[in-house]
């Protein structure tokens, strides 16, 4: 079982109820109940705000967020303020891990080979400060990468942008880059429809390899995970 990657899809989540989903199972891992486990979702629009966010990073004030269907959290991992919406998919990794650096890597590395799996060729910036962590084409951000290690066990993780919206982006200092220009699967690789069920496969599968697991599809019953009423579009 240490080898294994066990990866579980779980719909749409709201932020609140994913982190939750994220202790308890980081519990599990913790107490050797269970291997690395690689959790799949979406969240309804939501800005989180890591532990370096300033306070301009959410200039338009809450009010104009909310008033767009936006929700706002905070969140403990590494970062600043970022956007999470349907269409994007996010990866949250609950992994022991010796070397945050490598895990960022990893995460780096198995999404750069799913984009390119899809035709599009995407890179990473890491010689040009922290703000420039996560996955661009050329450019252009197409992913995010934060973390939070407790007692050697990882939590949250990457959000891929595949066929979400992309205007709430401009609507804070996303990632702490004030003129950053975000982009998306759709965008970079013309597609239209869903994309998230073949992309999913496609990084989970990069994910196993980039972290030498072998990865294993279970539901997340068998996680221990019980998924909060109502799921939304769950997949």
């Amino acid at each position: 079982m240490p080898d294994e990657l066990w990866v579980t899809r779980l719909g749409v989540v709201p932020y609140p109820e994913a982190t939750a989903i994220q202790e308890a199972v980081r519990a599990r891992r913790l107490d050797r109940e269970v291997p690395d486990v690689l959790l799949l979702l979406e969240h309804p629009p939501v800005y989180t705000r890591g532990r370096r966010t300033g306070p301009g990073d959410l200039g338009m004030g809450e009010a104009f967020y909310r008033d767009h269907g936006i929700d706002i959290a905070d969140a403990d991992r590494g970062g600043r303020v970022t956007y999470h919406g349907p269409g994007q998919l996010v990866g949250y990794p609950i992994m022991a891990i010796a070397d945050v650096r490598r895990h960022v890597r990893a995460m780096e590395q198995a999404l750069i080979a799913a984009l390119d799996d899809e035709g599009v060729a995407a890179r990473v910036r890491p010689d040009e400060g922290p703000e420039y962590t996560g996955v661009w084409v050329q450019d252009r951000k197409i992913a995010s990468i934060g973390v939070h290690v407790h007692k050697g066990v990882t939590t949250h993780g990457f959000a891929v942008n595949l066929t979400n919206d992309l205007r709430p982006f401009g609507w804070v200092v996303a990632c702490g880059l004030p003129d950053v220009q975000m982009t998306s699967l759709a965008a970079e690789a013309s597609r239209t429809g869903d994309l998230l069920p073949c992309f999913s496969k496609r990084v989970a599968w990069r994910f196993a390899q980039a972290t030498g697991r072998r990865q294993r599809l279970i539901s997340p019953a068998r996680a221990g995970i019980r998924v909060p009423e109502p799921v939304g579009a769950a997949r």
